[in-house]
Formats: structure tokens, sequence, C-alpha cells
């Protein structure tokens, strides 16, 4: 039932508790030195297609999870759960017209029923919240972002479909929504909008301000005001963005290009195929990119990459995919796929970047010693100058890096580790990309390295 491989984006710790997710969404917390269960929570059916992929974020003695299955015809929704019990304290579905609760309690509406769904859409709407959340202790916000709305045909469900592709910012003590944004309204090419909002403080038109940066599967990047979600800027990252020309700063909605939407389905008969880039795994999908203080600069693994996609009839079935479109990924370059771009947020320019022929389905982290490192699909992981973007070093693992570095310091040494190992959705969805680089070993290791001093 599961869409897009066997997948878990990692675990939490909180004292003697490992904290993760499952496949069949249940949330179970480990005792980390004997591995006895201390609580094994259901927080969904999986048999209506529900799963459970992210990370779990502890927050206040709290553990704050998303849900995944938007393939599905699922609700998106957040959960806080008492860290010690795993009981629910709040949840907050995403999706207009469903209440959320608070200790059991009734605690509000998600937006306002039939606002931007019709009929009985909202209640088979999407918005899955996959990749988990980020939370700022200055304002006491979650940022969430949320899925695709369901099903990825559009003409069947008119309006902006409140509040999926979008990024919620949410009352961790309440689940209460305090602001929204959404990147890709009436999404019509499973675009998203989960990517990571990463808190960043900066100067913009002359004052000191706290920000938020996101890279979204639409091929752009956004900067915002953390505190009320007034959009400061919105940048193309990506080469080409065939659906819309360009986002309005006064309204924040995109500049749609009517025949970059898929057509609608006549009858049994599939719509008017369109070219529709990115694809609709994206400029960016699931994997972070990184912020460095130092330079003040986002570095983003970004994909070059389009798509033949197509509407379909399609009807709800609990328990199914519910797409309701068709796709081929196809290259737009010939010289590349993936490329790591170093992102100005306050210009939107892009100062540097790499090109590599594969894609990028791998992570970013950037340290003190201006170093920015990433994974590759043909198995290197590389350092780069965060500030020119001149590759420094790289080491081939044996495998494609599908997976975020992440650096510690131990006895005075600095370390570097990385799993490597080929999969996810780039083999299973890629269409002619995939083909390309069908050979890679699947892999399965861990690799540390130790940085010279």
């Amino acid at each position: 039932m599961p869409c897009c491989d066997v997948v878990n984006r990692g675990a939490a710790i909180h004292g003697e508790k490992i904290i993760f997710a499952t496949l069949d969404a249940r949330l179970i917390a480990l005792n980390r030195e004997t591995g006895k269960v201390i609580w094994n929570k259901k927080t969904a059916d999986y048999q209506e297609g529900y799963s459970a992929t992210a990370a779990p974020l502890i927050v206040k003695d709290m553990v704050i999870t998303g849900n995944s299955g938007g393939e599905f015809g699922v609700v998106g929704a957040v959960q806080a759960r008492n860290v010690d019990t795993g009981e629910l304290i709040w949840e907050r579905p995403v999706i207009e017209g469903h209440m959320g609760t608070l200790n059991g309690a009734p605690n509000g509406m998600t937006g306002k029923l039939n606002a931007t769904w019709k009929g009985d859409l909202w209640k088979t709407g999407g918005g899955a919240t996959w990749l988990g959340g980020t939370y700022d202790p200055g304002t006491n916000l979650l940022y969430f972002g949320t899925g695709n709305p369901a099903p990825w045909n559009s003409h069947l469900r008119p309006g902006d479909n409140l509040y999926t592709s979008s990024t919620l910012a949410i009352d961790a003590d309440t689940g209460v929504i305090k602001w929204h944004y959404q990147t890709t309204p009436h999404d019509g090419w499973d675009f998203d909008g989960v990517n990571e909002f990463i808190p960043f403080n900066a100067t913009m038109n002359g004052k000191p301000m706290k920000l938020v940066a996101k890279a979204d599967r639409n091929g752009h990047f956004y900067v915002l005001d953390r505190t009320d979600g007034k959009l400061l800027g919105a940048h193309k990252f990506v080469m080409q963005t065939t659906w819309a020309d360009g986002i309005d700063l006064k309204t924040g909605r995109p500049n749609y290009i009517g025949e970059g939407r898929p057509g609608a389905p006549s009858g049994t008969e599939k719509g008017k195929v369109v070219f529709s880039s990115p694809s609709f795994l994206g400029g960016n999908n699931w994997m972070p990119m990184a912020y460095s203080q130092d330079t003040g600069l986002f570095y983003i693994p970004s994909n070059d990459w389009g798509m033949d996609i197509w509407n379909e009839p399609i009807a709800y079935k609990k328990g199914a995919a519910y797409l309701g479109a068709g796709f081929t990924i196809k290259p737009i370059a010939d010289d590349h796929i993936g490329a790591l771009r170093a992102m100005d947020p306050k210009t939107g320019k892009i100062v540097w970047e790499y090109k590599n022929p594969a894609p990028l389905w791998g992570g970013v982290l950037t340290t003190k010693g201006n170093l920015v490192f990433t994974g590759t699909p043909e198995g290197y992981l590389k350092a780069f100058d965060a500030k020119t973007g001149t590759e420094l070093w790289k080491f081939q693992t044996g495998s494609g890096v599908v997976g975020s570095p992440v650096t510690w310091e131990q006895d005075g040494e600095q370390y570097v580790a990385v799993m490597s190992g080929w999969g996810g959705a780039v083999p299973l969805w890629g269409g002619e990309v995939a083909k390309t680089f069908k050979d890679i070993s699947q892999g399965g290791m861990l690799w540390v390295f130790k940085l010279p001093k």
C-alpha cells in the first residue's frame, strides 16, 4: 500500500527513549539501552492507505509527528503525544472541514467547511504531512509542510484546496493554526509543499527580521516572516518552470500558465498530455537543504527535469491509490539532472552551482569550517567550499547516497557520517531518468570520516 518504497526518515531520542514511526502507521518508543518496548501507539489506519515515514520531533516533552499516504485519499494531520506515555495531547487535521482536538475535546475546525473544497471532497483531501516539521522556540510555532491534494486530477476538485501544498504555522501547545502559506493553490502536478522550513535571522531592507526559507518542489525558493507568514521573496531555483511564470509578491499566488495544466479527461478517455517542468519529483524533494550562518547562503539539492503528465478518470476507493493521472519523467538538460545550488535569500541570486549527471537525492550539511557536504547516486560523498563551490574532496562509498550527512565532535575530533544505499522514488517512478541509472549497486552501509585538524 505505501506509495514510495520502504521509507523511514529517522528517529528521535528523549532521555532513555528512542522513538520512531513505522510503515503501518504506528509510533513506537523503545528503551535505547535494552530495546524493550516502552509504548506502541497506532496513529492511523494503514488499511485506509495511511503510513508514517517522518522522523518525530521532540518539543516540550511532547513528540510531534505527521502522517503519510497522500496518494491514497487520506487526510493529512499533525499529532502531539506525551513523550512518556504516547497518549495523544492534540491533533490538527490540515484539510479544511475537519475538527481538531485538544486533550480529548474538540478544538476548532480547520479552515471553513467547503470554502475551497466542493461537496464532500474534503473528506478524502490528501495533504499528508509526510516529511515532518520544524520547531522555533522564539515563536513557539511548529512549521509543517503539507502534501498534494487528492486526487492528482485537479479538474475533479475545483478551488484552492486548502491546506494542501502549503506550510502551516501551528501553536505547539494547542495545535491551533496561527498562519499558513500555500505555495501551489489547486495543485495539479503533485508538487506538494512538505519541504522543510528553515528559520534564520537576517537583515532585509535594512531591518533585522525573523525569517524562514523553503525550497519548494514547484521550483521556487520562498522567504517569509516567520512570525506572521508574510511573503518577502520568491525566486526560481531551477532551469525551467512551465506551470507558472513567477510568484506575485503582493498576493503570494503563482502566475499560472494555463496551457501548463494537464487537460481534463473526457468520459473514459485521458485528458490532453502536457509537458511540465519541474516533474512531480520536484525541483527539490524530501532531501533537506542547509543554511550557513557564516556565508548567509542556503545550499539546495535541486533537480532539473520535466514530465509528460495527463489526467485520467478516477474514483475514490478506500485503501487504493487515488491519482487520476499518468506521467513519464524526462531529462531537460544534456549535461546534468542534479544541481547543488547556493542561493542568497536576500537577493534570490544563485551564487554558485555544481552540476551532477544523476539526480541529487540526498540531503546537505554545512559546517563551521566553510564546508558543504552532500552525496550523489554515483556513490560519492563530496565536500565543497561553501563560498565558491569548489569541489575539495570526494570518497566513493560503493552505492548511491540517499541520505543526509551528519557531523559531531568527539574527544576533540570532528566526524562526518553518511548512509550509502540506492533506492527510493527515483528508481521506482523515474521513467526515462531511472533507466539511465539502473545499474547502481543497492548497498546499505554507514560510512564515518574524521576531519583533519
